[in-house]
């Protein structure tokens, strides 16, 4: 997504030596993509009917598929987030408030609008086929336009709706701020470093600690589960994480923390993160239905509390693992990093068609989520490299 949240690498300049260019950040980024691919490929043959074309689960297999999902959902977003607002200090002071939203119009407001026009018709087109034979049994037409309305949303682009709000607002906070930009830390960045500043543990539990208390009580109003229409926002409830990681990504490039954390805190994350699901099972297998989705219940706490210490603690781990053995690039996987974002662009009609095309193969949930995923992954990366060698899109994507 080297447009959308940033670019890792710093051109050399006349004035000084070239800075280091972050590959773990690219590689996260070409994991957390793969992640999205692999997550919505969960929701086809699973139990959640969240996605343009389902195969709802018929063995045990599909409840494995239910807990990714979950884990996904728990963190990987989020981590998207807190990756763009790493990232948009560095572009603001670059750019400017005026072009850096323009910036983001375009990087952003482009492929949202490719999405609802040219690729969620064809992603949806079963479905509409479907909902039309259903409207004919009774009598009544079904037009296309009136489906195409009714059905609005952004699909996976309400990333992309997000982000345009989060960079608006901090063009707005750095506007009203109105004074010089610190020495941002950085590959993005013109200026000279600053000296890390290294997060400590209590800085972290902390955070933990506020997250899970802010997103308990935004669940109280907006439970697990809410849709936004028209707007299309799937993870409505979640919206605390995705602000707060953000404000995170951005104090983190000031402060230099990614560059910071210790080896011992990435293993401790891993480590919180493996726990946190173990202490929250067995309150999920006794609470009653709908108890962990909010409404101010106790349950409702407990989940808050796993989901917030899971993220942050795999988001630390993570983020050492990367730096530390996956800091480098070679020609394949820079390729995947400038693709990235167009496989997130383009992911979906390529899953629901490997779902059509292999609707006829009768097998257990796990089989079909293995075999589609392993042929959607390059899949996805080839027709975003066919669609980024069109004119003038690899501006965009």
């Amino acid at each position: 997504m080297t447009h959308v949240l940033g670019h890792a690498p710093a051109p050399a300049d006349s004035t000084g030596p070239a800075r280091p260019r972050l590959h773990y950040l690219d590689n996260l980024r070409i994991a957390l993509t793969a992640l999205v691919v692999l997550h919505h490929t969960a929701i086809t043959y699973g139990h959640l009917p969240a996605w343009y074309y389902t195969e709802p689960a018929k063995d045990g297999s599909g409840v494995v598929l239910d807990a990714f999902v979950a884990l996904n959902q728990a963190f990987f977003m989020g981590f998207f987030f807190m990756i763009a607002g790493f990232f948009t200090p560095a572009s603001f002071d670059r750019k400017g408030p005026g072009p850096f939203l323009r910036d983001r119009l375009k990087r952003l407001g482009i492929p949202l609008l490719a999405f609802l026009l040219l690729i969620r018709p064809l992603t949806g087109i079963d479905a509409y086929v479907h909902l039309k034979s259903e409207f004919a049994a009774r009598g009544e037409a079904l037009p296309y336009w009136l489906y195409y309305v009714t059905s609005w949303d952004a699909g996976p682009l309400w990333f992309a709706e997000v982000l345009l709000l989060f960079a608006l607002l901090y063009a707005l906070v750095r506007r009203r701020a109105a004074r010089p930009a610190p020495a941002a830390v950085g590959p993005d960045s013109g200026s000279t470093p600053r000296p890390a500043r290294p997060l400590r543990p209590r800085a972290l539990v902390l955070f933990t600690v506020a997250l899970a208390l802010a997103t308990y009580g935004w669940r109280i109003f907006v439970p697990d589960g809410t849709y936004v229409p028209v707007l299309g926002l799937p993870t409505p409830s979640y919206a605390v994480q995705y602000g707060s990681f953000f404000v995170v990504g951005v104090l983190a490039h000031r402060r230099g923390w990614p560059q910071s954390l210790s080896r011992r805190t990435g293993r401790m994350g891993f480590a919180v993160a493996g726990v946190a699901p173990l202490v929250y099972l067995p309150v999920l297998a006794t609470a009653p239905a709908g108890a962990m989705d909010g409404h101010g219940t106790w349950q409702s706490l407990i989940a808050a509390a796993w989901e917030s210490t899971f993220a942050v603690g795999l988001v630390l781990g993570l983020t050492v693992l990367f730096r530390e053995r996956l800091n480098r690039q070679g020609r394949k996987t820079a390729f995947l990093s400038q693709h990235a974002f167009a496989v997130y662009v383009l992911h979906a009609p390529v899953l629901v068609g490997l779902g059509l095309a292999f609707r006829w193969l009768h097998a257990p949930a796990l089989v079909k989520f293995a075999l589609i995923g392993a042929l959607a992954l390059p899949l996805c990366w080839a027709l975003a490299y066919a669609v980024r060698r069109l004119p003038r899109v690899d501006r965009v994507l």
